[in-house]
């Protein structure tokens, strides 16, 4: 019995040295990396405003750790009037609600398409790390109706946070399937380390590069 006890004792105090680690790796990046990207950051919400009218950023509903809601910002990357574009394509309608994604999809402006192979329209996402809505790295962010594509796997997701990049993002992001994505999901956490994300960090530089999957 004690020894159990002194088991679960050591398991919490690893628990909460992961948890402050990884909490010290999302400041040190996010902040230096916000204050860099600063004039990035400003141009590119130029080139949104002048690209087509709207607001300059997108606030997309999504679920957090513990299924709290939230919504995670990005640069606009769509028409306005997106549904009205997309009802004139039923097949488009039926695919999206499929995968939630698509690769050839009429609503993304010019400057979106831009944004979206080289995921700037992410960098607001660093706004949620600072606001511990996100992690830098983590499982792909939700919306509240995606989880039941999760099944069983669901409440494994929900008890950490979304990332900001991730092993999805790393492995071929929108070209691999739903199943895929949830597997990928699952392995990160179950495979969790601070060398894990560091890992992960260093790849998703030349996969942002590359632009490959990303649409």
């Amino acid at each position: 019995m004690e020894a159990n006890t002194a088991k679960s004792e050591q398991q919490m105090v690893a628990t909460r040295y992961n948890q402050a680690m990884k909490l010290a790796l999302d400041y040190a990046l996010a902040i230096p990396g916000l204050l860099l990207i600063a004039p990035l950051f400003i141009f590119l919400a130029i080139m949104v405003k002048l690209d087509s009218p709207g607001p300059v950023f997108h606030r997309r509903r999504v679920l957090g750790q513990d299924g709290r809601v939230f919504y995670a910002f990005k640069f606009r990357t769509m028409y306005v009037n997106g549904d009205e574009i997309l009802a004139r394509y039923p097949k488009l309608r039926r695919e999206l609600n499929k995968n939630y994604k698509l690769k050839c999809d009429p609503r993304v402006t010019p400057v979106g398409k831009f944004l979206r192979k080289f995921s700037l329209d992410e960098l607001p996402q660093l706004l949620n790390v600072l606001a511990r809505d996100m992690s830098l790295i983590g499982p792909r962010i939700i919306a509240p109706d995606e989880l039941i594509k999760y099944g069983q796997y669901g409440n494994t997701l929900m008890m950490v946070m979304p990332g900001l990049t991730g092993l999805w993002q790393v492995s071929g992001r929108s070209d691999t399937t739903y199943d895929e994505r949830v597997a990928l999901d699952m392995q990160y956490i179950t495979e969790w380390s601070v060398w894990l994300d560091i890992k992960i960090l260093l790849r998703t530089i030349p996969a942002v590069l590359k632009g490959d999957g990303a649409y």
